[in-house]
């Protein structure tokens, strides 16, 4: 009876697996609408439509830096009808943050692909007196602590960025935290603080208005959005090759022919040429790499912020 009751369910999985999407498929994403991550969800989802069939439809479920959504896919069923969009912040910094998180991102899901990234440039407002990062180096290590920082908030990319450098260089700076990247935007362009490692997405339309002038990338190569800033690493300054990611994963226990179509498709709309140009004129560098080495991936990003949060005592407060 018990192999029956085995089979059965087996069968019923299968049968069901084979008729997905047969109901609409909710790409749930853990921010509010308009950011990096919602745009990824809202391109991609009417491709996904087109090629597997069904209603693909966002959901933004926010708070607490993307762990409330995360928690909200956890906790869904792994059928295929929960596909969790994100970014590196609930997946590999956020578990470093806080405390009693209703998920475990080592355990918790089904990673599927990294769909895109992004570097982060320094930036620095047009008047500086920091024309080079040797000068911003020299700077620092003269005047420990004096030379300001501005983030989007603690934990955030941009303050990580900051903190893995300093941590790289042997150097101390002032983080200054805002309430999101817009107020920390406007006091970097009106000089009331000195610097900001921010999302390329974000410091490209005032870099080329000429308002803020970058000095380095965070990318492995130089970006053709900028091809005339250097890469921290040509600049010397090693491990420090970061990018901001939006992904594609699902809760635990997702079919695997289910996660193979899903894989297919997103890679194929990625490539797609009334979305691909879009994503490189924003600054995002296709990555669609395989749910394996998305796995390797997550847990290597994993340990290296968790090893920065920790050596940098940094909270999300």
């Amino acid at each position: 009876m018990k192999k029956l009751l085995c089979a059965l369910a087996t069968t019923l999985a299968l049968g069901s697996a084979l008729a997905w999407p047969d109901k609409p498929v909710t790409l749930l994403v853990p921010f509010p609408p308009g950011g990096s991550t919602d745009l990824i969800a809202r391109s991609l989802g009417p491709k996904l439509q087109e090629k597997l069939g069904g209603t693909f439809l966002v959901e933004n479920k926010a708070g607490a830096g993307g762990t409330v959504g995360a928690t909200a896919a956890k906790r869904s069923a792994p059928d295929g009808y929960t596909v969790f969009v994100t970014s590196l912040g609930p997946l590999v910094i956020g578990p470093h943050l806080l405390k009693n998180l209703g998920y475990d991102p080592l355990k918790d899901f089904d990673y599927i692909t990294v769909a895109v990234q992004a570097p982060n440039v320094l930036a620095v407002p047009a008047a500086s007196s920091f024309k080079t990062l040797a000068d911003v180096q020299a700077y620092l290590k003269a005047n420990p602590s004096k030379m300001t920082f501005a983030s989007a908030g603690n934990g955030t990319s941009d303050h990580l960025t900051a903190e893995l450098f300093w941590q790289q260089t042997g150097t101390t700076a002032t983080h200054i935290p805002y309430k999101g990247g817009a107020p920390a935007m406007t006091d970097l362009l009106g000089g009331q603080v000195d610097a900001s490692f921010m999302n390329i997405n974000t410091g490209l339309p005032n870099i080329k208005a000429g308002k803020l002038r970058a000095l380095a990338v965070t990318s492995a190569k130089r970006s053709p959005l900028l091809p005339d800033v250097p890469t921290l690493e040509e600049l010397g300054i090693k491990g420090a090759t970061v990018y901001s990611w939006q992904a594609f994963a699902a809760p635990k226990g997702l079919p695997a022919d289910i996660k193979t179509k899903l894989y297919d498709a997103i890679v194929a709309g990625l490539n797609d040429p009334a979305i691909k140009p879009k994503l490189l004129e924003l600054g995002f560098e296709i990555v669609a790499n395989t749910p394996d080495q998305f796995t390797a991936y997550q847990a290597a990003e994993f340990a290296r912020w968790k090893k920065v949060i920790e050596v940098g005592k940094i909270t999300a407060d």
